[in-house]
């Protein structure tokens, strides 16, 4: 019996031939589809990993004829000069590549718009402003780290009018900054309206900012707040404030004056700039 020979299983034979021949193909096909796709996810995954962090704009808070904070044992506006240039020293220390730019390297009057225009003008991934807090009463310590939004609550408030008011100092300050009073609680409901496109990246720099200062420094973290600061409103980057402290309080105040804890300050800033820039350079 010739079984082997029939037209049925001849056909059979014919059609499974043309579907494994079809199968094979579309198996190849489907590979090097594959093999495609991921070499272009690794081409964009490259694109991404090219990103590199280039500029940051260290801002020392207050100068010349603007003191800031200050007791008789501490002055604002010396401390945050001397902790933007000792972080300034790290960062190029650390990363000879990245282009550190400060507002002010003595001490000198800049008013709040010229130090935004700085950082965008050098197109700037990253602003820094830093301070000392203060208070009417002498128990409040510890460090805040704040970046742009809506007060929430009569503190932030509080911290906020405090460092606007320099722009009372400024010539024709009622033209400049569009009628904005830094006393008044009205004006800032202006800050309501502003949508940060860089909020979460403000965010993450300041959280990791104030984690340093807690958790390595063993110092009192107030936490990541939002106030309307206008040296933050009109900077096109990444952009926080840092409250190294309370002037109003001695024992904080004379941490803060001293070089041991200046130094202590900067580099919890720049332990913090550290992890954000190689977390946004492999993010990106």
């Amino acid at each position: 019996m010739e079984f082997n020979s029939t037209p049925k299983l001849k056909k059979f034979r014919a059609e499974r031939i043309v579907f494994n021949t079809l199968a094979l193909s579309f198996f190849f096909i489907s590979l090097s589809s594959f093999n495609l796709q991921t070499n272009n996810e690794s081409i964009k995954f490259k694109e991404r990993s090219n990103y590199k962090f280039k500029t940051v704009v260290i801002d020392a808070g207050h100068g010349g004829k603007d003191i800031g904070a200050n007791r008789g044992w501490a002055v604002e506006k010396n401390i945050s000069l001397s902790i933007a240039l000792k972080l300034g020293d790290q960062i190029r220390e650390a990363f000879p590549d990245v282009k550190v730019v400060f507002t002010r390297k003595d001490d000198t009057f800049v008013e709040l718009d010229e130090r935004a225009s700085i950082a965008n003008k050098n197109k700037a991934d990253l602003f820094i402003s830093i301070h000392c807090n203060s208070n009417n009463s002498s128990s409040p310590y510890g460090t805040e780290t704040y970046v742009l939004g809506l007060h929430r609550t009569k503190d932030n408030l509080e911290v906020a009018k405090r460092e606007n008011s320099v722009i009372l100092l400024e010539d024709n300050y009622k033209k400049k900054y569009e009628g904005f009073d830094p006393n008044s609680p009205e004006s800032y409901i202006i800050f309501s309206l502003y949508q940060n496109k860089n909020l979460d990246k403000s965010l993450s720099i300041a959280a990791k900012i104030e984690d340093e200062f807690s958790e390595n420094d063993n110092r009192y973290s107030r936490g990541v707040k939002q106030a309307g600061f206008v040296v933050l409103v009109r900077t096109n980057m990444p952009s926080i404030l840092v409250e190294t402290g309370f002037v109003s309080n001695r024992e904080e105040g004379k941490y803060l004056a001293s070089t041991d804890g200046q130094e202590e300050v900067a580099s919890s800033i720049f332990r913090a700039f550290k992890s954000y820039k190689k977390e946004l350079e492999i993010a990106n």
